[in-house]
């Protein structure tokens, strides 16, 4: 079993930054891609950003510019930097990470809040 732990949450005002980190419990071995996901109040969980074993990255179109992911194999552990925050980024953070070699498993943290308010 893996746990992932999530940290770097808190109240920011618009336009400021914030850093969330996510560490594994334990080393991984095979192929994973880690990423963020978010859920705001009343809405479904959404994708984020994500980054391959490669350093491949994706992100929402929402979070294009503004947000930087980068991952660390020791851990493992992943990182979201994000720059120029709205309101509406208001939501609570999800760390994901996606095992797809030996086996197919998919692990979720507990959750960062994030707020965006003035």
């Amino acid at each position: 079993q893996v746990q992932l732990v999530e940290a770097g949450g808190g109240l920011v005002q618009p336009g400021g930054s914030l850093r969330l980190s996510c560490v594994a419990s334990r080393t991984i071995f095979g192929s994973f891609t880690m990423g963020w996901y978010r859920q705001a109040p009343g809405k479904q969980r959404e994708f984020v950003a994500s980054i391959a074993g490669d350093g491949t990255t994706n992100y929402s179109d929402s979070a294009k510019g503004r947000f930087t992911i980068s991952r660390d194999n020791a851990g493992p552990t992943v990182r979201l930097q994000m720059n120029s925050l709205k309101p509406e980024d208001t939501a609570v953070y999800y760390c994901n990470l996606d095992l797809t070699w030996p086996s197919a498993r998919s692990y979720w943290g507990q959750g960062t809040l994030v707020t965006v308010s003035e």
